[in-house]
């Protein structure tokens, strides 16, 4: 019954802002990074956080504290995420709001002495600026890949049911119904848009999912299930700093972005993105927690061989 509730508030919340965008200025207009081609209403994110909060801080009780206080630390990604929609904020106040949500995080959580691979364990304090690149750059890279209608939405789903059976982590239940009632309006062809403040919230919020289970056989299960945009967004950025790019210009570069300029429908880019997903779940669902670094190593294979058929497609500007 909680689940058809925070569907419904989804769904609600999601028309209201869809309503009310040009009053509250929550208006996308296409620039050249953009892959749609008419002003559409954003900020459908808030949406998606205030419903997977609403049920998060009503069964705190049940959730282990730290994680608990951990997760808490989304609000001011999502609230700066949100100013950011309505009018853009200078870098250094987005990254600021970011570098000291993490680094509370990890105060939160005890730091990250020890990453658990299976077959090895890492450990040092030299983890913890590890952890804390990872949960900065996840809640970069996520906002990054909502570029497409239904892309970061059907990720979000996926990520959260796959995650919540492989890792047995109750809360990623309420991410499900939060964003399935925003995605009713966001897949093709979307009415409205994440925008900031849904996905820098949900990139930074599965950072800490990943990085609380980081000294557990889940670790690498995690890489595993987010590895579609980890991937894509990393070695994006890679080759673009190897070009001697600006990388703070806008682009579409990313494979998705270079798919949808080779023809391919959102539909099918989505659809594509969930036939990789799958696959890999499947794998992870038959495979002994132990083992799931090698899952991850071919997921690389695999990841790899996306990129060279993105490569070769011809692109239309």
């Amino acid at each position: 019954m909680i689940y058809l509730i925070l569907f419904a508030l989804s769904i609600i919340i999601t028309f209201i802002i869809r309503k009310y965008a040009s009053v509250l200025k929550l208006i996308d207009i296409p620039n050249e990074r953009s892959s749609h081609t008419i002003s559409t209403p954003r900020g459908g994110g808030v949406a998606i956080i205030i419903t997977f909060y609403t049920a998060f801080f009503y069964y705190h009780a049940f959730i282990e504290s730290q994680l608990f206080w951990a997760i808490c630390m989304g609000v001011p990604i999502a609230i700066i995420g949100f100013f950011d929609d309505i009018k853009p904020l200078p870098v250094y106040v987005r990254l600021s709001v970011q570098i000291l949500s993490a680094l509370t995080v990890l105060l939160i959580l005890g730091g990250v002495n020890e990453i658990q691979f299976g077959f090895f364990t890492l450990h040092g304090m030299w983890l913890n600026g590890i952890a804390f690149l990872m949960i900065v750059w996840f809640t970069n890279l996520y906002n990054f890949l909502d570029g497409i209608d239904g892309y970061a939405a059907s990720q979000t789903i996926f990520v959260s049911i796959a995650a919540f059976t492989l890792f047995k982590e109750p809360t990623l239940l309420f991410i499900i119904p939060a964003t399935a009632g925003f995605l009713l309006f966001n897949r093709p062809k979307a009415s409205i848009f994440m925008g900031d403040v849904g996905s820098t919230s949900l990139g930074f919020i599965f950072a800490i999912y990943m990085i609380h289970d980081a000294s557990t056989l889940h670790f690498s299960g995690w890489l595993v299930v987010l590895s579609l945009f980890w991937f894509d967004a990393t070695i994006t950025l890679i080759r673009r700093w190897l070009n001697h790019e600006k990388l703070s210009v806008a682009h579409k570069k990313h494979m998705y972005q270079r798919l949808h300029l080779a023809k391919w429908s959102h539909q099918n880019i989505v659809l594509l993105g969930l036939v990789f997903n799958l696959t890999l779940f499947g794998l992870l669902l038959i495979t002994p927690e132990k083992y799931f670094l090698v899952i991850l190593g071919v997921t690389l294979l695999l990841l790899a061989k996306l990129l060279y058929f993105v490569d070769s497609k011809k692109e239309f500007l």
